[in-house]
């Protein structure tokens, strides 16, 4: 038998690299004649760059800002002249040791990721936005890559979402993009602002209170009457603090579900063929999950060629219904052989094991 093993990442816990190693391993324990194939996935989030260097990609690594402008080495994935930038790489949560700056934090220092790629002769961008830590309307984004940000007096504004408020004019002048062409990879459908928006649904996430929430709000109201006030409204301009909608309306991006376009990306298709089950999962099965996330995505595609499908996680909380609705006819947890959920995380990798032992003896 021929398994395709497509986890995304136990987030705080394994790598999708190292969920898929740990239950090919258990696979290998019980039936030693199976060919086992691992293909760690993403949706565009934190590890996408990873997923990619797993499929074959190469990784670049390039110096870039951080939210608030320290300087950090990010990374991208390339080959060929497509580049998969993830966002969070030089822009998300984890590059804020000394805690979230929602005012002030910028999507600057992905721009410089996706101009390093450009300059190296890339011509199609992937750009994952999950994990972000900003809410400055892609704005940072967009002056890394020549764009100039401007007040009513002529004058740049600086970065971050705070002072998007003072935004009068935007001046492309300096930008040569035009042989480039933008994917963004994102679940969220969220529009750029209102109460559904990026400032209101995902601001208290990168810790801005009420009041800071007020200020990005209308902050993204004014630079999307600059920016393209058609733009605003569309699915995902939310995304990434805003980052979906400057990628739409000034960089002509187009929007796809992340773990589609990752699976395409990454060569799930082919991976897939003579398989008979599929494997995938995540750290938590739950009702994000049915939202676009990794699992469902690849339950889906393997479900499109035909090919059982089920997951492996650190802890379920669907239903065998909602599971069977999503394409995974069964679902096996960390927590049905540990109930401790620190020893799930201390110990993932060894219980993981054991637990592909009993998806093997189930399925196999």
């Amino acid at each position: 038998m021929k398994v395709l093993v497509a986890p995304d990442k136990f987030k705080g816990s394994l790598t999708a690299g190292e969920v898929a190693s740990a239950v090919a391993s258990g696979f290998a324990d019980v039936h030693p004649a199976a060919v086992v194939r691992t293909l760690p996935v993403a949706d565009g989030g934190e590890g996408t760059v990873d997923a990619a260097v797993a499929a074959g990609y190469r990784r670049v690594r390039v110096p870039a800002r951080g939210p608030t402008g320290a300087r950090v080495t990010a990374s991208y994935a390339v080959r060929g002249d497509t580049a998969v930038v993830e966002l969070a790489e030089a822009s998300g949560l984890h590059r804020l040791p000394g805690g979230p700056e929602p005012l002030a934090a910028s999507s600057a220092g992905a721009g410089d990721v996706v101009a390093a790629a450009v300059r190296a002769g890339c011509r199609r961008i992937v750009l994952g936005v999950g994990g972000s830590a900003c809410t400055d309307g892609g704005t940072g984004l967009l002056t890394a890559l020549g764009a100039r940000i401007l007040d009513d007096a002529g004058r740049e504004v600086p970065l971050g979402g705070a002072v998007l408020t003072r935004v009068a004019a935007l001046d492309l002048s300096g930008m040569d993009l035009s042989e480039v062409d933008f994917e963004v990879a994102s679940d969220v459908d969220n529009p750029l602002y209102g109460p559904d928006g990026a400032a209101f649904v995902y601001g208290p996430q990168k810790g801005a209170s009420p009041d800071d929430v007020e200020v990005l709000d209308a902050g993204l109201r004014n630079w999307a009457s600059v920016a393209g006030p058609e733009f605003a409204g569309r699915p995902g301009a939310g995304a990434a603090g805003g980052v979906g909608f400057a990628a739409m309306a000034v960089l002509g991006a187009r929007m796809r579900p992340g773990i589609e376009l990752l699976l395409d990306l990454l060569g799930f298709d082919d991976a897939l063929a003579g398989a008979e089950l599929v494997v995938t999962g995540e750290g938590s099965l739950d009702r994000q999950t049915l939202s676009g996330k990794a699992p469902a995505g690849v339950a889906r595609a393997a479900a499109a060629k035909g090919v059982r499908c089920v997951a492996v996680s650190g802890r379920c909380l669907l239903s065998a219904e909602e599971l069977a609705a999503a394409g995974i006819a069964a679902a096996y947890a960390l927590t049905d052989l540990e109930p401790d959920p620190a020893r799930c995380m201390g110990e993932a990798a060894p219980l993981l094991r054991r637990l592909a032992h009993r998806v093997a003896v189930d399925h196999l």
